[in-house]
């Protein structure tokens, strides 16, 4: 959570891009839990458990790995005219693709089968990154590997917002098994 603390530049990365899936791309921290505000209209709620997804990662050994899944099925799925060269993707001219091509990718990659699952795989190995080099904030991080972790962020988001209603419900049926006492089985 401490590496999303609440700043100006995490939200103007990440969920202004978004306007044409939500208006509301403020955070408002709630100082009694660290956690943002839930508010109608934002992308809070789908944040924290953005989040809270994260923390629970085992992040990847190799986080382009999953990139390349991505960016894979868009050049077979979409026949987008790129290819790997090295470690770059470039287009069809050789040119390695800009930050912006690079994410574009990366987000319809996002709706191959499980492609949300690459897109939380390559977030979860950024922030982890990240974090062994020292970066303990979003906002700490070398610039361009912030735009691409802002990025992949916002694709998740972008891939999550549709069905934030079947999220809450599945979270919320999940917490109150984990509340629920446990009957123990055995003599009486």
């Amino acid at each position: 959570m401490d590496f999303f603390e609440a700043s100006e530049f995490l939200e103007h990365e990440v969920l202004r891009p978004l306007p044409h899936a939500r208006g509301g791309w403020e955070l408002y921290t709630d100082p009694d839990t660290g956690r943002y505000e839930d508010e109608e209209g934002a992308f809070a709620w789908l944040f924290d458990h953005l989040i809270d997804e994260l923390a629970l990662a085992i992040p990847p050994a190799k986080y382009h790995d999953n990139e390349d899944r991505l960016a894979e099925h868009v050049q077979r799925s979409l026949n987008w005219k790129i290819r790997k060269q090295g470690a770059a993707w470039v287009n069809e001219n050789g040119k390695r693709l800009s930050p912006s091509d690079y994410l574009a990718t990366l987000e319809q990659g996002g709706f191959k089968l499980d492609g949300h699952g690459d897109l939380l795989d390559a977030a979860a190995g950024r922030v982890s990154a990240a974090l062994r080099h020292g970066h303990t904030h979003f906002d700490e991080m070398e610039r361009g590997h912030q735009v691409i972790l802002a990025g992949v962020l916002a694709a998740i988001l972008y891939h999550w917002d549709p069905h934030e209603d079947s999220m809450r419900k599945a979270a919320a049926e999940q917490g109150a098994a984990e509340r629920r006492p446990r009957l123990r089985l055995g003599r009486a």
